[in-house]
This record gives C-alpha cells, structure tokens and sequence, in this order.
C-alpha cells in the first residue's frame, strides 16, 4: 500500500467547530479537525482527490500570531481539552464569532447583526469534571486527570488547571495521593483488570454543594470498609464549598465510557443543590446541568426576553432534561409542558418544580418522536433544546405540526442547529432572532438562541 503524504501547512481558515484549511499550494487545499488559525502544523493526507484533500492533524510546528496571550494553562495543547487557552479572549470570541457567522451566511440566514454574549466567567466556570485514572507513561505511578491529546491510554496530571474551580483539585490531588499510599490498580482497556475508572466530581457554584462519584471496576479490593475509609478520608479535603454527597458506581463495560451497573451512596444526601434565576435546582449524579451556570443564567433570561411569553401563552419544552427551562417559562406562562426521554431527569424536574412550588407544569417522560403524539391542547411557544445531534428528522415534521406562534431553538452545537433551522424555512418559517453566548471558554464551543416564525 503506498504510503500516505506527510504535509507541512499553514491554516487559512477555519469552519465551526473545528474544521481547519490548510493551505498546501497556489491551488491545493487540505481540510482536517484541530489546530488554529495562523498555525503552521503538519498534516497527514488521507483523501487526496481533487483539489480540496482531506488530513488528519499531527502536530503543531510553529504557534499562529494570535496565540500570544501571556496566561494560559500548563497543560495548553497537551491534554484534549482546550484549544483557545493561548489566545487573548477578545480574539477567541472574535474567532467563534466569525465562524459562526459563516456558518450562518452559507445556510442564508441573515447575520448582519449577529454578535456573542461574553462570559460572565473565563475561569473557573465549569461546575463538572470527570476525571480518568491511569498513568502518564508505562509503568509510571498512578495518575488522575485528562486524556492527553490524541492518545487513548496516556492520562494528563491536570496541575493548574484554569477552567475548574479551585476546589476540584483539591479533591483530584487528595484523591489520586489516597490511592497512590494504597497502591491502588487503575482499569487496564485492553486487558479489563484493574479497580480505578473515574472520578467526576459536581458543584453548585452559588451553593457551595460538592458530590463526589468514584467509578470502579466489580474488584474485590474495594471492599466495604474500605468504602468506608475512603468517603471518611475525602471529607478532610480542605475545600471552600461543602462536599454533600459522595457515591461509588460499578462500571464493568467494556467502553471508555461511564455506564452504571450499580451505584451505591456513600455519604450525604442523594443530591446536591443548585440556584439558578430565582429558582432551585436538585443536581444528582448523571442528570444534565449546564455546565457553565454563569453563562446559562443569561442563555436562559435571553430565551424568554425573546419569546411572546405572558400569563395567557401555553409553552411546550421538547428535550427538557430536569425541567431548568420548562419551570422558568412556567413561573411568566399559563402552564408549561416537557418532554424528556431520560426517566431520571424527569423524577428529578418533578422534584425541582415542587421544590419551587410551581404547580402549572407537568412532564412527560419518552422519546420526543413518540410522546409528542400525546400532547394535547394548543401551545403558543415550543422551546426546543436539543442534544448535540440536533432534532431527529423524523421529529422535526410533527413538531411543526404543534403550528406555535413560535419556536425557541437552543442549542449547543450550532452545526446541527444550522441544518434543522434550514428545514424550519423550506416549511414557510423565518429566523427573526439569532444570538450566540460563550458557553464554553476556551473551547471551540458556543451555545445559541434561534427565535423562529411563521412567515
């Protein structure tokens, strides 16, 4: 087989979220995931038809000019996180915004007014992290932090990182110094043996609640006293907020992924709390929270500041997780309805909108595609908060058949957005409103707001 062409480029442009243009000649053009505008980075070819060939992203050779800031994060293009810590945050939100305005301009939505709300935060907002065990080298000691970049078995001691509060590590160097003087076993992927997977750890950053999940393998060595020990020990963390709640879940899948084959509470109560626009929210462990609480206040404010809402609209919240979105239209609606297909979300928002004594809402657990056919009654505003797929296409038809006044489209991949706002338009809508807010500092990501309307 011959062997693939190894390039040195530099990239011209960039296509959200991160699609980088090589530049390889006067008329050849390469295209792969990574890097910055400005770089200069090897590439290796791995479609080479025509004139637009395709890469995969090797290395950095030379830093692009717009990465000059004088702070960034140690571990800065060494763990898979963050692509935009060198860069001066006016420049990184100039970049998402230019991205996004293409991305906008070649679907022909009108963007002439577009701009990007700041975040109220660029450090220390994420109020979530998970955590993998393993170690930095073969054989080296153990390790609990990040994947390195394009790596699957090398972890990344995360030592100064600047996107998480100061608390998380606290607990990840407490944690990681515990099962070191343990001589604890990390989960070995391709053998499967081994104890340590996770740790994700969760704050509520206007509470001051912290819970703690550690995640293993079934490994006898865990064994109950030790559980013991091991929620005992992590509650003498010197934190400035209050750990609450710590569990242990079993993961024996074989995935990278964290999946629950048993999950007991160690310590605590069963959730943790959080405040959000007036209004209080019980976080438990694997229930969807905006990950940037700061951010997401103004995200939310924005949608209803948008919308038509008053005391006589009906509001129908498609994909409505724990029930954030659906009880503050609720509190300004006739009555709200959501539908959410992940049944703890919904035992959780039921929680949340009694805790917040609001008894015009109700929620529906199930997919959108399928209990979308239950609900009844005229609805004036249709919130749309998709995952990062977007609407499934099967859907998208029978939730414009509600005929609302209009729709609120938020979301967290605007790619996917883009596509499904395009289909809203071949069915007789217009984009009257479109926003764009940095929900993601120092990430190529950004959350947006799409008001849509009957032409």
């Amino acid at each position: 087989m011959r062997e693939k062409a190894i390039k040195d480029v530099e990239i011209i442009d960039m296509s959200y979220p991160n699609i980088s243009i090589g530049k390889i000649d006067d008329e050849k053009t390469v295209q792969f995931k990574g890097g910055v505008l400005g770089q200069n980075v090897r590439v290796k070819i791995t479609k080479n038809r025509g004139k637009n060939k395709k890469g995969k992203f090797m290395e950095v050779l030379e830093e692009s000019k717009i990465e000059n800031s004088k702070e960034f994060c140690p571990h800065a293009g060494i763990c898979g996180g963050c692509s935009y810590q060198k860069m001066g945050y006016e420049t990184e939100l100039l970049l998402k915004h230019n991205m996004i305005k293409k991305l906008l301009k070649n679907a022909h939505i009108d963007v002439s007014d577009l701009s990007i709300v700041r975040s109220p935060k660029i450090k220390e907002y994420r109020n979530k992290m998970e955590y993998t065990f393993g170690d930095s080298y073969k054989d080296g000691p153990l390790v609990l932090g990040l994947h390195r970049q394009n790596r699957f078995y090398e972890i990344v001691d995360t030592d100064g990182c600047n996107i998480v509060d100061g608390d998380f590590e606290t607990i990840r160097k407490y944690v990681q110094e515990y099962f070191r003087k343990r001589n604890a076993s990390f989960y070995h992927k391709k053998d499967h043996t081994g104890l340590l997977r996770n740790l994700i750890v969760r704050k509520a950053m206007h509470t001051g609640e912290i819970m703690v999940i550690l995640v293993t393998s079934s490994d006898t060595s865990f064994d109950p006293m030790r559980r013991d020990l091991f929620a005992n020990s992590l509650l003498n963390a010197k934190t400035k907020g209050r750990i609450v709640s710590i569990y242990h879940v079993i993961n024996d899948s074989l995935s990278d992924a964290v999946k629950v084959d048993s999950m007991e509470l160690l310590f605590g109560k069963k959730y943790i709390e959080e405040k959000m626009n007036e209004l209080k929210f019980q976080i438990s462990p694997f229930s969807f929270f905006q990950p940037n609480v700061f951010t997401a206040e103004k995200i939310y404010q924005k949608a209803i500041e948008l919308s038509s809402l008053d005391k006589n609209k009906n509001v129908l919240d498609l994909y409505s997780g724990t029930g954030t979105i659906t009880q503050l239209f609720a509190k300004a609606a006739n009555k709200a309805v959501g539908i959410e297909i992940v049944e703890e979300a919904v035992e959780k928002a039921f929680d949340n909108a009694k805790e917040n004594q609001i008894e015009n809402i109700d929620f529906i657990a199930g997919d959108v595609l399928e209990k979308i056919d239950l609900v009844k009654g005229k609805y004036d505003i249709v919130v749309l908060d998709p995952p990062r797929e977007g609407i499934n296409p099967k859907a998208i038809k029978k939730i414009m058949d509600i005929d609302p006044e209009e729709f609120i489209y938020i979301s967290c991949n605007p790619k996917t957005q883009v596509r499904d706002l395009e289909i809203f338009k071949e069915n007789g809508y217009k984009i009257k409103n479109y926003q764009v807010f940095d929900q993601f500092p120092r990430s190529r990501h950004v959350e947006t707001i799409a008001l849509i309307q009957k032409m």
